[in-house]
Order: C-alpha cells, then structure tokens, then sequence
C-alpha cells in the first residue's frame, strides 16, 4: 500500500522533471548543473561556494585530491625459477637505522615511520597520544610535527622524532634533550613549502599553551623562515649545531619543488643524517587547496630526482633518506623503498588507520576529522588505546604483506630491494627512474645494466 502511494506522488514529479530537462533550453534548465560541474568541477564550485561565504583562505585537512605520482604504473618483480623465492617469511628483515653514522642512531623494527601532525595546530592531544602508542606497539616512531613533545606523547611514544620548527616550540634544550632524532623542519609538501600561519590565542587551551611555552594571550605563530635565519649559511649553521650539540640522528625536512637539486645541494654542505622528502600528495590539518593543488613536486619524482643526486654526488651513502607525501598502502612503500629510500613517513593514512573503528561514534552528524583535529567538535569521545591498537593492526598488517613480496622477490631483508626489482608499463617512466620497460624483452642477465 505504502508502495503504491509513494509512487502515485512521485511519478508526477519525475515526469515533469523529465519533461523540463529534455524539452527547455539551457538558461531554465536544471541539467544546467550538471554541464556547469563537468566543466568547473563539482569540488570548485563547492570550494567557490566557501570562498564566497568567508572571503579567506580555505583550510582543506588531508590534502590534495590531486596524486600525479603514478605508483600504479610501477610494479615490483618476484622470481620462482632462475632464483627461488626466500625460504620462510620468518628469514626476512625488516628492520631499518636512521642516521647510522650518528652517536646514537635510530633503530626501528619496520621502515614506516608516523610523520609530523602537530599538536594543536593540527591535531588533538587524544590522537597523539594513540600515535604514539601505537607506534611503540609496532616498534617504530611518532613525530612531533609543527609544536613541541607533549609529556603524555613522551611517556607513551618508544622513539620521538622532534621537528626543530619554524614556530621554534621545539628549539628549548629540554625538549630537544627529551627527543630520539631531531628534524629541522624548511618546508613540507602540503604547504607547497614553507608559508606563515597562526593560531589565535583563543583558541589554544592551558594543557597546549603550556607544551609550546606560551605567555597567556599569545598566538601560535608559525613562520615562513626559521627564527633567527636570515641566509642559506644560516641554515647550515643551524643544522650543523644541532649536531654538535645532540648524540640523536640529525634531519632536514623539505617540500619536494622543481629545485629540489639545488636544496639538496645546501643540505649536502651540512653535517645532517637524513633528509626527509615530502612531496606535493602529502595532507596537513590546516593547507589551503592552492598550495596543495598547485605547488611542488609529486612524491615519486621528488623521490627519484633526489636519490640519483645523491648517487651522482658521491653522497648517498652520508644520508638516511625518507620519503613522505601521499604514501598510504604497502605496495606504496615497497616501491619507495626499492626507488631507494630507506624509510617512509605516513600521516592522513595513519589517521584513519587509528579512528577507523571509532567513526560511527560521529557520523553522520559530524565528518571523520571532527574525532582526529584539536579543533575537533568530538575529539574527546576518542578512545586512545583503541586507536593505539588499530593503529598497531594497521602496520601490523603492512609489515606482514610487505614481507611477502619480499619473499617473492627472492630477498632477505627489506634493504635489499633496489630499482632492478622495479619495472613499469610507461616508456617515458622508465627512462626517468632507469628502470625496466616492460614492453621490451630482457635479454641482459639482472644485476647487468638496463
């Protein structure tokens, strides 16, 4: 009956839509938006519609819908019969050192690393703590991001990577002393690079104002330079001292740009450990779309252009490289690995990976992000050794399908994997990162040149 009554209602409806949109001309015709959304697209006209409403720069969490890395076109080569596959899974290794040539390098048990996600600027105090639990869990380490070490993080996390900011909220001794590596933070690939931002006092609770070291009523101000550096030889000053000063592995973090040779070079003039790459895919809380759609350098170019400088400058072996912006899934890691990375930085993937169990407690009222974000309206329903424990299931599972590909390739430890273990269906791509071509026959014994 209900049946019967709802389609006498509607059909009347849907007839005369039918009749408007096939019979009127396009200036009354609703089909309009539809020819409009093709055009512009449905996120611009959305984007249009919150410019329109606020008149400032938007604020888009998680990045770029835009990946021009083709990581799909890139595929990893297992042997079975001229080599054998690895024996046993439990014959492969996994672990992975940051900074080997430091006092005390960082020892991780997988090469997959939490990135930088301040908080505050970007995140809630809750989820930094299941980052950092989680991570521990896997044996791996969280990051402090754009803010400083929070003493619940500290007391939870195994290893902290602290990023020496532009905020300069971790440049105080007793922060830096509490740290496990230190990343001099120039740039990230959300941000196109390094721009301002602030958050406003009122909006920065007691607990925060007090892991940053602020005075009541100030803003959180992040700068476009770091505090105190004017020149490049500033830059390698800093750098340089922070080594002199500290036994942890010393890092320089960047946004991957078209001058990513010429930034490297600096980097090189230094006495760093490693060097983290992020590239344009890479998410933050707070971006505006611009500076994440249009500025940089993909992640997977930026990854190949900086390997083969260091390779052709002698340097490769000075520097622990890891890659960042966009990688979410295991394959992904894979490839980055054999590029030549020796680790790899995840962050809007490990979001989601901690809350995913926990989103039904805010859908559909509210987005996914109001559970993870400082400025999230229900971030306090967030289960902290829940999300730990998804968090830990995450890269439990990742460390498990990343050792059987490993496995099929014939290998015994996750640092064996090279560019002879890559091979891609695009010609042009191939030439770039020098690796097989897939529509071409071998003829060349492996390990012989491509």
């Amino acid at each position: 009956m209900m049946n019967w009554i709802v389609s006498r209602l509607l059909n009347p409806a849907a007839d005369e839509a039918a009749k408007i949109m096939l019979t009127q001309d396009y200036p009354t015709n609703p089909f309009e938006l539809v020819t409009a959304s093709e055009k512009l697209t449905v996120r611009a006209i959305i984007e249009a519609g919150m410019r329109a409403n606020k008149g400032t720069a938007l604020q888009r969490p998680f990045g770029s819908p835009i990946v021009l890395s083709p990581w799909n076109e890139i595929l990893l080569n297992p042997r079975q019969l001229f080599q054998l596959p690895t024996a046993s899974v439990k014959d492969v290794d996994t672990r992975v050192t940051i900074g080997p040539n430091a006092r005390k390098p960082l020892h991780l048990e997988i090469p997959i690393m939490i990135t930088g996600m301040s908080y505050g600027g970007s995140l809630s105090l809750k989820l930094k703590m299941a980052l950092a639990k989680g991570s521990a869990m896997a044996g791996t380490s969280t990051n402090t991001g754009e803010s400083a070490v929070a003493p619940e993080v500290r007391k939870l996390a195994k290893y902290v990577v602290g990023q020496y900011n532009r905020g300069g909220f971790m440049s105080r001794p007793e922060q830096l002393k509490q740290v496990d590596a230190i990343e001099v933070q120039l740039g990230q690939g959300a941000f196109g690079g390094a721009v301002e931002s602030t958050m406003k006092a009122s909006q920065i609770d007691d607990h925060l104002r007090a892991t940053l070291g602020l005075k009541e009523g100030q803003d959180m101000v992040i700068n476009s330079r770091m505090p105190g550096v004017t020149t490049t030889d500033d830059v390698i000053k800093l750098v340089d001292s922070l080594k002199r000063g500290y036994d942890v592995p010393i890092g320089v973090k960047i946004a991957g740009t078209d001058f990513i040779e010429q930034e490297l070079d600096v980097i090189a003039r230094t006495d760093a450990d490693f060097i983290a790459i992020d590239g344009a895919e890479g998410g933050t809380a707070v971006a505006p779309p611009t500076l994440e759609d249009a500025l940089g350098l993909p992640t997977l170019h930026t990854l190949v252009r900086t390997v083969d400088w260091l390779e052709e400058q002698g340097e490769r072996d000075r520097f622990s490289v890891i890659a960042a912006g966009g990688l979410c899934t295991p394959g992904h890691f894979l490839k980055a690995l054999a590029i030549g990375a020796d680790a790899v930085y995840i962050g809007s993937i490990a979001v989601f990976a901690a809350i995913n169990a926990q989103v039904t407690k805010v859908i559909p009222r509210e987005v996914p992000a109001q559970l993870a974000l400082y400025q999230g309206k229900e971030k306090e329903k967030l289960d902290v050794d829940r999300a730990a424990t998804s968090l830990f299931n995450f890269l439990k599972s990742c460390k498990e399908e990343m050792t059987l590909a490993v496995q099929a390739m014939g290998k015994r430890s996750l640092s064996e994997l090279s560019r002879d273990d890559l091979v891609t269906v695009d010609k042009d791509l191939a030439e770039f990162m020098d690796i097989r071509y897939a529509a071409s026959h071998r003829r060349d014994p492996v390990g012989a040149a491509r």
